[in-house]
């Protein structure tokens, strides 16, 4: 059987991308990193930077965006519950000026982009400085100081207690509720990085609430597995379609200190010193996805790039795997990992991760304006190469496996050389889910229908419910007939059947594409008196999956000017059929 692992690992041995890889990019608005670039933009500005940043990232080939509405205790989202965050107005908690909420306009920006909204919170940080006065009156620290640990002149939640767990846990369900996010993110701070000379003092914590008389590392460990299961529950209880991942620093233990560790010898692994036992979450399933940021190159001799990233393609348990690439490390001039300095080092990690299709399920970059920049031209690689066709993202079964309705009533017009397609969405599917986006693929004369070319794929199409479903394929060329076909695919990317019709017309008024998902067959030669615009053609949605093994080529019987075309189908479903999941 011709599955969809055989499929990409025939594809990265031709060059060609995978159809499905997420691909997406961090936008940082902590420093105003990344966006909004100051803390002085009128609400106009900050739209309209953010959508030219949208705009940039697409055309690099980017899906998926992980943007920063919580970097440390703040707010860029109107919260009855945290202050305004100062990288966006200037000072915390004063509100924008004229007033809006700029979450639900940087989520629909994304999507009407056909981007995934995942929504990156920072959960312990509440202060880059111990400079308490500074914050706003309804701030956490205002309330609650015995929540609060200091560390190496910042303010930190303390881990360890229980009400802190609970108010983290309420202020993501509170954005999980009030808006249309995909996905809920954390970074790699968790507790905090070591410093020398410095000491996490949550001694009375560690005395008051450990029954189990654990050791303190191993107490620390079990405060944070404790928040990250009780997010996940509680999101998955909430709304069962949003994402829960972590990004955390790259490696998660060493061999020389525990067994199941990689071998390298990177001196801060999240497991000992942030007290973050990731393994053990993809274990459990407490997470959905991991980014760990691998931002060392192939030579660097510590932690070398296919060393680390082989050992986490062995350790993700069925959880998506996107790796967190370093982008910003070309815009350094370090002399620790000369290899950045080399063009060729992300395009190469790139395909690195593609030589593992069925573990490492895409790239999330660091950060925005890293791949805005062009550094070394790495993003011309991305555009013109790498991400040159368009992918559609990862599904999780464990999540949603059931594929959403086909299209309805899809029809064909063609003037000339453009080629204009109409269709309507399906009813709701067996688990009440509805089409989230739609794909247009395209086959030539001579070609094979296959699902999983992204060379074929046209268009994808978000569903408006203001807008027709309408695409016109001005790429047609006059004289050149086509076969298109169109799926339905839902919030977490479950593709439908599809529903397939042609340009081909033996005389005015044909009827084609009445059978289920057939390839279609588009004759070498048409005839003299084909006229150059035709009347609408109709595809209904398919019955049955079709065959598998049929080329665009054959030629048509010239019977009557009406026909139905009836196809003998395998009791086996063909190709498109299980991989479409029809």
């Amino acid at each position: 059987m011709w599955g969809l692992t055989a499929c990409c690992q025939r594809a990265e041995a031709q060059g060609m991308p995978p159809k499905r890889e997420l691909r997406g990019v961090w936008i940082a608005s902590v420093e105003n990193i990344d966006w909004p670039s100051s803390r002085t933009l009128t609400a106009d500005q900050q739209r309209r930077e953010y959508q030219r940043m949208l705009n940039a990232e697409q055309r690099a080939g980017i899906n998926a965006v992980f943007v920063q509405i919580r970097p440390a205790s703040d707010a860029f989202y109107k919260s009855e519950l945290e202050p305004w965050s100062k990288w966006l107005t200037g000072q915390q908690g004063r509100a924008p000026s004229p007033a809006y909420d700029p979450l639900p306009f940087l989520i629909d920006e994304a999507h009407d982009r056909g981007m995934e909204f995942h929504a990156w919170f920072n959960p312990y940080r509440a202060s880059l400085d111990s400079v308490t006065r500074r914050l706003a009156p309804n701030h956490q620290f205002r309330q609650h100081p015995e929540w609060f640990i200091r560390y190496s002149g910042k303010l930190l939640y303390n881990p360890g207690l229980p009400e802190v767990r609970n108010y983290i846990t309420q202020v993501i369900l509170d954005v999980v509720r009030r808006y249309d996010i995909d996905g809920v993110h954390f970074d790699d701070y968790f507790y905090p990085y070591p410093e020398p000379g410095q000491a996490i003092h949550d001694e009375a914590a560690f005395a008051r609430y450990n029954p189990d008389n654990l050791k303190l590392a191993d107490w620390r460990r079990q405060n944070v597995n404790l928040l990250i299961q009780q997010v996940h529950d509680s999101i998955r209880s909430t709304k069962r379609w949003v994402k829960f991942g972590v990004s955390p620093f790259g490696v998660w233990m060493n061999k020389s200190g525990h067994p199941e560790g990689s071998d390298t010898r990177a001196g801060q692994p999240s497991y000992a010193n942030l007290y973050a036992d990731t393994r053990l979450w993809l274990q459990q399933g407490w997470v959905d996805y991991i980014v760990p940021q691998l931002y060392w190159s192939s030579n660097f001799r510590l932690v070398p790039y296919a060393t680390i990233l082989e050992w986490w393609s062995r350790n993700h348990y069925d959880r998506h795997l996107y790796i967190g690439q370093g982008a910003y490390r070309m815009l350094e001039s370090t002399r620790s990992d000369t290899t950045w300095r080399n063009p060729r080092e992300l395009p190469r990690q790139v395909r690195l991760n593609r030589s593992f299709p069925t573990d490492v399920s895409g790239s999330v970059f660091f950060s925005a304006k890293s791949i805005m920049a062009n550094p070394l031209h790495t993003t011309d690689s991305l555009r013109l190469n790498l991400f040159r066709y368009p992918a559609l993202i990862p599904t999780m079964p464990w999540m949603d496996a059931v594929p959403p309705r086909p299209a309805q009533n899809l029809m064909l017009t063609r003037a000339g050389g453009p080629v204009t397609l109409r269709w309507q969405a399906g009813s709701q599917a067996a688990d009440g889910d509805e089409a989230r986006y739609f794909v247009v693929y395209r086959f030539a004369e001579g070609e094979t229908p296959g699902p999983d070319d992204p060379r074929r794929i046209l268009k994808l199409l978000p569903r408006r419910p203001d807008k027709p479903l309408v695409w016109q394929d001005t790429t047609a060329r006059p004289g050149q007939e086509y076969a298109y076909y169109v799926t339905a695919v839902d919030r977490l990317h479950n593709e439908s059947a599809p529903i397939r019709v042609t340009t081909l017309k033996t005389e005015p008024e044909v009827l084609v594409a009445e059978t289920p998902a057939a390839p279609v067959a588009v004759p070498a030669t048409l005839p003299e008196s084909a006229p150059a615009a035709t009347p609408p053609v109709t595809a209904r949605p398919p019955a049955r999956p079709a065959p598998s093994r049929s080329t665009i080529g054959s030629r048509p019987s010239s019977t009557a000017s009406k026909t139905k075309v009836k196809i003998k189908h395998k009791r086996r479903p063909g190709l498109f059929g299980r991989i479409f999941g029809g």
